[in-house]
């Protein structure tokens, strides 16, 4: 298991749902290591990946064997929206750069899948909304902590099919390795990144929706700060959230950038659900002091207590969903609404306790 979280990629195997070039993508901004995923994700559901552009060498080597293949490695952006072929572009762009490059993609008639987060601002959300109402592209989002998760995924099919009763409680702890000497610049600059709930936060915040079943929800709650890493003042190493949702569910998170240095994993997230007639506690990446790793499901029902292992046995049923909603104009993968009220509801919970932590340090 990887410490690295930046660049972690969990292994793929493919399920393709299209033939060869029905599904023809680029992959763009190689900012962020997710990237990769997304790139991986969508060649293994059958997508075709016809261009890359990122100016840095170092980047692109992750991805040299699709060069190999034929991929061409293209000098401007504008090489990839001038091609009619393309039919989505994907990215992991700074995060307030990324917003910019979706409206530009959805100009150029192309589905946008970005990293999450997909915006550092509301103002930005607006631009994109109004956008996706003007060309009818989608504006898709990787949360990839479910989605790129075979347990987290599982446990959402799970809840759907009534494993826990009606969901009355979910609980996120997100903790992430900092390793601050591999960061970027603009990894310490709040205005690039948005804020730790804006960043990290929107997986959990999209977790919370998916899991309780809910279209919306209200911040009762939220905090940032910096405890431990005074040198980058722009850092928010904490952060934590409590929301009511639309339907009724508590939910609450914690995030930080506080992996112990003897983990092996680049963060031991985990997902707690209740139910009224049942409990799912989700292992995502590891399970501590144990060889068997995580990918694990404990569920607690009416019959008794199961250990459900889904490593290497659900796979990442969202990139062929996506593909075929893409191609179909279908919103199985994900709902529009839903990738952007999850990004709304961090950004809301990043404003509160931004005001908060503002009016305390005035005091």
């Amino acid at each position: 298991m990887s410490r690295d979280g930046m660049n972690y990629m969990p292994e793929m195997k493919p399920a393709k749902v299209v033939e060869p070039g029905e599904f023809v993508f680029a992959a763009s901004h190689f900012d962020h290591g997710h990237i990769y995923g997304q790139t991986r994700g969508l060649c293994n559901a059958g997508g075709v990946c016809k261009y890359i552009y990122e100016p840095r060498d170092d980047k692109v080597e992750r991805v040299k064997d699709l060069l190999e293949q034929g991929t061409r490695r293209v000098t401007t952006f504008e090489e990839i929206l001038e091609d009619p072929e393309v039919h989505l572009v994907t990215s992991a762009a700074i995060p307030n750069e990324r917003c910019g490059v979706g409206v530009r993609v959805l100009e150029a008639g192309k589905d946008y899948y970005t990293d999450k987060s997909p915006f550092t601002t509301l103002d930005q959300l607006e631009l994109a909304r109004a956008k996706v109402a003007e060309t009818g592209r989608k504006y898709m989002v990787s949360y990839s902590e479910r989605l790129g998760n075979e347990a987290s995924w599982q446990a959402g099919e799970l809840i759907k099919q009534g494993a826990v009763g009606r969901v009355l409680q979910v609980l996120n702890m997100a903790p992430h390795n900092l390793a601050a000497d591999t960061r970027p610049d603009w990894f310490f600059q709040k205005e690039r990144y948005g804020g730790i709930l804006t960043d990290i936060g929107s997986h959990q915040f999209e977790q919370f929706l998916t899991y309780a079943g809910a279209a919306d929800g209200t911040v009762e709650f939220a905090r940032v700060d910096n405890f431990g890493n005074p040198e980058y003042p722009g850092l928010e190493d904490f952060g934590e959230a409590c929301l009511r949702m639309d339907n009724g569910t508590s939910a609450y998170c914690r995030i930080d950038w506080f992996n112990p240095a003897g983990s092996r994993t680049w963060g031991d997230g985990r997902t707690f659900v209740l139910g009224d007639t049942g409990t799912i506690e989700i292992r995502k990446n590891i399970n501590v002091a144990r060889e068997d790793g995580g990918g694990r499901i404990f569920l607690t029902d009416t019959e008794g207590e199961h250990e459900i292992e889904c490593k290497g046995k659900v796979g990442f049923p969202f990139f062929g969903q996506l593909i075929l909603d893409v191609l179909n104009r279908t919103e199985k993968a994900m709902t529009q609404a839903h990738a952007f009220k999850a990004a709304e509801l961090s950004m809301l919970a990043q404003k509160w306790a931004d005001e908060r932590r503002s009016q305390g340090e005035k005091q």
